[in-house]
C-alpha cells in the first residue's frame, strides 16, 4: 500500500474518533419545557337564606367572607339582626348561611295563682277572681275575714278557719305556720307568703 493511502486512512480514523468522541461528551438534548400558571380554584357555592333580600345559591371566589355572601344575596333584609353572625369569617364551599331575624319584643305576662274557693261555682270556664294589688303585707294574726279573703287562694270559708285556728291556738309565730290550717298547704302557702306577715 502506497503511504499517502495510509495517511487518508489514518486521517479518517482520527475524525471517526473525534466525532465519537463529541458525541460522548456532548450533554443529552431533549424538548425544552414550558411552564404554565396554575389554574385558578374553582368558585365555591353558597347557600344564603334568612333575612336577606334576595336567598338563594351564590358562586362567589375562594376567600370570600361572610359579608361577601350577604351582599351577593343583595344585602340584609329590614327584619335582620346583622349582630348574630361573624361577617368576617371566611366560608367554605357547600355551606349554607342563615341570616336571622330579629326578635320581637315581647310583653310580659302576670301569672297570678288560681283562687279556686272565688270560682263563681256552676260556670265552667270561669276565671277565679283576681287578688286586688297589695301596697302593705297582711297581718295573719290581726287580719278580718275580709281582709284575709283577699289573698290567694283564700276563700270566705278558709278566712274563718284562719281565725277560728289563731283564737283557740293563739297567734302565729310564723307566717309558715298559716299551713297548720286544714286546707292551706305548700301551694297555697307559695302563692300568698310575699303577701302576709305575723306582725313581729
Amino acid at each position: 500500500m502506497k503511504p499517502h493511502w495510509q495517511a487518508l486512512i489514518w486521517i479518517f480514523v482520527g475524525l471517526l474518533a473525534i466525532g465519537v468522541i463529541y458525541l460522548i461528551a456532548s450533554p443529552p438534548r431533549g424538548e425544552s419545557i414550558t411552564l404554565q400558571a396554575p389554574p385558578s380554584p374553582a368558585p365555591i357555592q353558597v347557600h344564603v337564606i334568612g333575612a336577606v333580600m334576595h336567598p338563594g345559591l351564590y358562586s362567589l371566589p375562594v376567600g370570600s367572607r361572610v359579608q361577601d355572601a350577604i351582599d351577593t344575596a343583595g344585602g340584609f333584609s329590614k327584619d335582620a339582626d346583622p349582630h348574630a353572625l361573624n361577617l368576617a369569617a371566611f366560608i367554605q364551599d357547600e355551606v349554607q348561611i342563615v341570616v336571622p331575624q330579629l326578635t320581637p319584643t315581647q310583653n310580659p305576662t302576670l301569672i297570678l295563682p288560681p283562687n279556686t274557693e272565688t270560682e263563681s261555682p256552676g260556670i265552667p270556664g270561669r276565671s277565679p277572681t283576681l287578688p286586688p294589688l297589695f301596697s302593705t303585707l297582711i297581718n295573719i294574726n290581726t287580719a278580718t275575714l275580709e281582709e284575709l279573703d283577699t289573698l290567694p287562694g283564700i276563700g270566705p270559708a278558709t278566712a274563718e278557719k284562719i281565725i277560728a285556728y289563731r283564737e283557740e291556738n293563739g297567734p302565729f309565730l310564723t307566717i309558715e305556720a298559716i299551713q297548720d290550717v286544714s286546707g292551706i298547704g305548700p301551694v297555697k302557702f307559695d302563692g300568698m307568703k310575699d303577701l302576709i306577715t305575723v306582725g313581729y
